[in-house]
């Protein structure tokens, strides 16, 4: 293959609509597309990964919910689940680089279109950091020898995630400016041994149960003289599923490097967040009926690590930890992928910095390079800023998932007004909600407006949980996000937005009036 729209025997046969679509955006083809299924669904699941998330916020699910936490991942399923029915007919219709920004421009305009990738971006970056201090979570159970610094408490923990995490991140720049092809391998063999090791996970603990199903109703007696009582501790509680099933949109993102994505990226989304769900919900249920005691004091400080070697014994659980420290770095890995693919979209519409150098396709490696730099240096940046908060964890991951719900609205609601008015219509013969579009759309929007506020409530527990309380740090996320998110639209709209069109080397090559800004319904 030759070039992106160079044909094969059979994947090829799905390029003609692929780069119609991609026309119809202004873009002309430029990424190759070597992708096949099994890498556009790994490119998914790999980003949602279920051993990382369920590692690394076990602890904290059960220390501010209980045991019934867990009544928060189907919650959870079923909420993202409308989110990503929607984008699976976008990305039927529209498999695209920087999915979430083009959907949103198509949908709402340019304004909204700049101003949801800006926040899909800021929280990739973001997202880069805290999926890098899983490393802390897991490796230092592995051995002491990856504690370089203290004791693993307080803040040298915090130091230490960050030597960590800072390797990781070095790691996964390299690979990525090394193509998507070299990505696509790892990330492929990565997936493959995190679902063997999940599902075999998934029977050792079932092997192991010592109690029965009603443990998941134990709230450990947690929000009592509380005004919402123990909703309120549930409500804390769910970010740890909330943090596991988002992300699912990648598959999309990668469009325009995949065979037939208008096919298999809705596919992909589906199994990818089905998939997890099932496998990620049977890990975190019978960890709670296996553990030998469940109100160890472990559970809620090493979580899912604690139970897996006290109960399946100190050579497996080593053995299943490093298949945790594989899933978490192809994780890092897929969560850097999408966020180059967002920058590149971004700046062949002019509508970053130094566009023309961060659209840029390396002829060699036929991959943005510059992106997989900067935002490696970003994720970097953002975990040294931290270096010194011994709630890294919460705060990091917090601010991650709340920018991604927000990011999501940017589609499903402007999605939504256009269902409202006629205008959305799926193309035909791929994937359609029919006459459920319109309610599985309501709940979109009202799971992303409820999830948002909930992950961003002021709470000491997640924004302030050790040393004195201050205003600023319990309010941190709103700080945080309003920041980035009003002083980025301000740049955007005094600088950036005059200078906003597709590229010349990046135009498609069409009379079609039709402009990248275009702020019109898609049309079948």
């Amino acid at each position: 293959m030759t070039g992106p729209a160079a044909s094969g025997a059979d994947p090829a046969a799905g390029h003609p609509h692929e780069d119609e679509a991609i026309a119809e955006l202004g873009y002309k083809p430029e990424l190759k597309r070597t992708l096949g299924n099994f890498h556009t669904f790994a490119a998914g699941i790999s980003y949602i990964s279920i051993l990382t998330g369920t590692f690394q916020l076990f602890y904290f699910g059960v220390a501010h919910g209980g045991p019934a936490y867990w009544w928060s991942w189907p919650m959870v399923f079923l909420g993202q689940l409308m989110v990503a029915l929607c984008f699976c007919e976008l990305a039927a219709r529209y498999p695209v680089a920087g999915s979430i920004y083009n959907w949103a421009k198509k949908l709402g305009g340019p304004h909204i279109g700049w101003l949801g990738g800006w926040m899909m971006l800021t929280a990739s970056m973001v997202s880069l950091s805290a999926v890098a201090l899983a490393y802390q979570v897991t490796l230092p159970q592995i051995s002491s020898w990856f504690q370089f610094i203290g004791d693993g408490t307080g803040k040298s923990a915090a130091e230490n995630a960050v030597l960590l995490g800072t390797v990781l991140i070095a790691f996964t720049t390299l690979v990525n400016a090394f193509g998507v092809k070299l990505m696509a391998r790892i990330n492929s063999a990565g997936v493959a041994i995190e679902l063997i090791a999940a599902i075999v996970l998934v029977l050792l603990l079932a092997a192991h149960i010592t109690r029965g199903p009603s443990a998941v109703t134990d709230t450990f007696g947690l929000g009592q003289g509380q005004s919402l009582g123990y909703f309120g501790a549930f409500l804390t509680a769910s970010l740890a599923s909330a943090y596991v099933m988002y992300g699912f949109d990648t598959a999309s993102s990668l469009g325009e490097e995949s065979k037939d994505p208008g096919r298999n990226a809705p596919r992909a989304i589906l199994r990818a967040l089905v998939a997890s769900f099932l496998i990620g919900g049977l890990i975190l249920l019978f960890a709670l009926l296996a553990v030998p005691d469940l109100h160890a004091q472990q559970l809620s400080v090493d979580g899912l690590q604690y139970v897996v070697l006290s109960t399946l014994g100190s050579t497996v659980g080593q053995i299943v930890l490093w298949c945790v420290v594989i899933a978490i770095t192809v994780c890092e890995l897929a969560v850097h992928t999408a966020g180059i693919r967002l920058a590149f979209a971004m700046a062949r519409d002019n509508n970053l910095p130094a566009a023309s150098l961060l659209a840029k396709v390396s002829p060699r490696f036929q991959t943005p390079v510059l992106p997989a730099v900067i935002i490696g240096l970003v994720g970097i940046g953002i975990l040294l800023i931290n270096v010194n908060q011994p709630q890294i964890f919460s705060v990091i991951t917090s601010i991650a998932i709340i920018m991604i719900y927000l990011a999501y609205l940017s589609v499903t609601l402007p999605m939504l007004v256009q269902r409202l008015r006629g205008n959305w219509t799926p193309v035909k013969g791929r994937f359609s909600l029919g006459k459920f579009g319109l309610p599985v759309n309501v709940l979109a929007v009202l799971w992303g407006f409820a999830m948002s506020v909930n992950l961003a409530w002021p709470r000491a527990t997640v924004y302030n949980a050790t040393g004195p309380q201050h205003w600023y740090l319990r309010w941190g996320a709103f700080l945080f996000i309003g920041v980035v998110g009003l002083g980025g639209f301000a740049y955007y709209w005094f600088v950036q937005r005059k200078k906003t069109g597709v590229l010349a080397m990046h135009a498609a090559v069409t009379s079609d009036s039709d402009t990248p800004g275009d702020s019109g319904a898609p049309t079948p």
